[in-house]
């Protein structure tokens, strides 16, 4: 028995969407049953503070900024300011090491 290429169209995107359906479903329950998930934490709980890396008054606008824009980004990934213990620049040198590694790598990829 021979099948026409929409029927077996039809029966490919079903299974497929089906498919990822059910996949979406597994995610949204292993979003909701969570183990690693955090507790929030209440106002009775004591939360661990730590001494600010520093003040507006200490710096300038440029570096301000900069730690804004750090902590805005941490705060994008479900962290809060108090889990911030410190911000320390890694050097200048680093980029310049990180593009040396990387020039080495794509040229032992060409052979």
């Amino acid at each position: 028995m021979t099948y026409s290429p929409m029927t077996i169209m039809l029966i490919n995107m079903t299974v497929v969407f089906g498919v990822l359906g059910a996949l979406g479903v597994l995610m949204w329950i292993i979003h909701i049953v969570d183990p690693t998930k955090k507790k929030s934490v209440t106002a009775s709980e004591p939360v661990a503070s730590s001494a600010p890396v520093a003040t507006a008054s200490k710096v300038d606008d440029e570096e301000e900024t900069t730690l804004l824009l750090i902590a805005a980004a941490i705060a994008a990934y479900g962290y809060s300011a108090s889990q911030i213990v410190s911000i320390r620049p890694l050097g200048r040198h680093v980029w310049a090491q990180s593009a040396s590694i990387e020039n080495v790598r794509s040229n032992s990829q060409r052979f």
